[in-house]
């Protein structure tokens, strides 16, 4: 793009770095959301929530598979 260019679009500089921004977020959400080493101290903390009672048995298998969809998500 030549100089007139970008003079001409100046103006919605701050909107395209809001999208670049934007978009770095959700990439690095999904690497976290998708990181094995997280969804492992989920499932890890999940299994304790299920020995102390804090939730029942019908709740730990709702979450443990999704959790488990996210992890195989990853290879």
């Amino acid at each position: 793009m030549g100089l007139v260019g970008e003079v001409l679009l100046l103006p919605f500089a701050p909107v395209r770095g809001s999208g670049w921004v934007i978009g770095q977020v959700l990439r690095e959400a999904e690497r976290v959301y998708r990181d094995p080493v997280t969804v492992r101290a989920q499932l890890a903390r999940l299994e304790e929530q299920l020995e102390t009672g804090e939730i029942d048995e019908e709740e730990f298998d709702r979450r443990e598979d999704e959790l488990l969809d996210r992890l195989e998500g990853t290879r």
